[in-house]
């Protein structure tokens, strides 16, 4: 709730005009406790689950062929039930352990200097800040989901991720309700380091949301804006891991690539992909010469 009771009296301690951007936010907010309004993320974290994925799953559903080139297992096919089943796996974690969670951290994230009130933060302070919380959660992600990967990890909590060996955009968070929250830690150590206000926070939590999604998407679109991100992984980058399975010592990292190329946890990716590339180019390479031979023998 902001200490105002008036827009006058905000702009009068801030001894400016409030923008119209923090003209809708007191307005919004002015009369909002602040539970409710730390309660927005989980609303948005729920949307954005079930919003991200649908127009992929749509696609493939409906026209699977116009897309099935950029596929990146094209022999597997996961039923609609198996996508309806994962989908209220994933909400009732949500719920039951991302919620709660959420909620009570309220005066942890207070304590760390989030703000609820004004000014809101610049364009500048939101993009660095964001670039603050991408880089600390990858690098903290990429540990705990190596160890994940210990017979013991994987056995008795991060299997259940990896039911999913083609992935697709509703399994992002589909995983034990221990891993949610042990993988979900590094996504706080962010603003914990850089504090900012809660707009950044809620859009960071979006951000990674969706990035998570795109990454489990099962698909290897060309033109997507993340390609020119550096060091981006992408799907192709995720879905390798998810198609090793339990076995995997490659591509740990949530979002980017430098952790696995540093630490030598993307060897048997690159292998895997200079394989594929020898052999797509000896396929072309056998169709072209055999397109020359039937053309010679229709002149002969």
């Amino acid at each position: 709730m902001l200490p105002f009771a008036s827009i006058s009296e905000a702009e009068a301690a801030l001894g400016r005009n409030l923008t119209s951007a923090e003209t809708v936010w007191f307005r919004y907010s002015a009369g909002m406790h602040d539970f409710w309004l730390y309660a927005h993320n989980i609303v948005f974290i729920l949307l954005v689950y079930t919003l991200a994925p649908l127009p992929v799953a749509l696609v493939e559903l409906m026209r699977p062929k116009a897309i099935h080139r950029y596929k990146l297992q094209p022999k597997i096919h996961v039923p609609v039930a198996d996508v309806l089943r994962c989908y209220r796996n994933v909400v009732k974690t949500f719920v039951f352990a991302v919620g709660p969670l959420q909620l009570f951290s309220l005066p942890t994230i207070k304590w760390w200097g989030i703000r609820l009130g004004l000014p809101l933060p610049s364009a500048w302070e939101v993009a660095a800040q964001l670039g603050v919380y991408f880089v600390v959660e990858d690098y903290f992600n990429y540990w705990l989901h190596r160890a994940l990967h210990c017979r013991w990890g994987y056995e008795h909590v991060h299997r259940v991720h990896h039911e999913f060996t083609a992935p697709i955009g509703f399994a992002a968070p589909y995983a034990h309700w221990a891993e949610v929250l042990i993988l979900g830690l590094p996504a706080f150590l962010g603003p914990a380091i850089a504090p900012g206000h809660i707009l950044t926070f809620w859009l960071w939590f979006v951000l990674r949301h969706i990035e998570a999604i795109e990454i489990h998407c099962g698909y290897d679109f060309p033109r997507t804006p993340t390609k020119y991100i550096p060091f981006y992984g992408g799907a192709e980058f995720h879905d390798y891991h998810h198609y090793v399975g339990g076995q995997s010592h490659s591509n740990f990292a949530s979002v980017f690539t430098y952790c696995d190329y540093i630490y030598g946890t993307d060897k048997g990716y690159r292998y895997h992909k200079a394989v594929s590339v020898k052999l797509r180019e000896q396929s072309d390479a056998d169709k072209q010469h055999g397109e020359m031979t039937d053309m010679s023998g229709k002149r002969d």
